[in-house]
């Protein structure tokens, strides 16, 4: 069974070297959807494959990450990232260009890390981050698999490459989120939210 939990943000980048002038040399910004596909065979003591509620946690805060933010790619000029950085107290610094299919990766990447560093309380088993999808547009997407997220052919990400402002870990639940997740550490479902 799959099941499928939708985040809202809104986010501006530059996507250099893409096709479409405006998208390349300006900034811009989406008002973007992103949707987590979780899949299991199992159901858990609410019969739920993972309680939409436990989503509303860490993972919310990660995508939340990027409302009201500036993405930048840390191959960018080195002028213009500082500027956004000196002009933008949200900002994040991405290891590949923010354009859909490369958040749809890092979203990936960033839910699947914290998902396998995550126990359940509540008889989850074996839930799997099935895909991503990001909506930039009402008629433009992309989603990525777990192949995609870890494809060397579209560049690797490592969550560890992914610099988050001080602003923006600063409204993080946990204020040691990235720091748990960078070393592995456990996290623990409540057993009520």
């Amino acid at each position: 069974m799959i099941i499928r939990k939708l985040f809202k943000f809104e986010n501006a980048h530059v996507v250099r070297g893409c096709s479409t002038v405006k998208c390349r040399s300006s900034i811009h910004g989406h008002s973007y959807k992103v949707e987590l596909l979780f899949e299991s065979n199992f159901l858990d003591n609410g019969q739920m494959v993972y309680d939409f509620g436990l989503m509303k946690q860490n993972m919310k805060d990660l995508i939340d990450s990027f409302d009201h933010s500036i993405t930048l790619w840390s191959q960018d000029d080195k002028e213009y990232i500082k500027d956004m950085k000196k002009h933008s107290q949200r900002w994040i610094e991405l290891p590949v260009s923010p354009s859909a299919e490369q958040f749809s990766r890092v979203f990936f990447i960033m839910i699947d890390k914290l998902l396998s560093l995550t126990s359940s309380v509540n008889g989850e088993r074996e839930v799997k981050l099935h895909s991503v999808i990001v909506h930039e547009t009402e008629s433009g997407y992309a989603q990525a698999f777990v192949d995609d997220a870890y494809s060397k052919d579209m560049g690797i990400i490592y969550f560890s490459d992914i610099i988050f402002s001080d602003a923006i870990t600063d409204d993080y639940k946990d204020k040691k989120l990235l720091e748990k997740i960078n070393n592995n550490e456990s996290f623990i479902n409540l057993d009520s939210v």
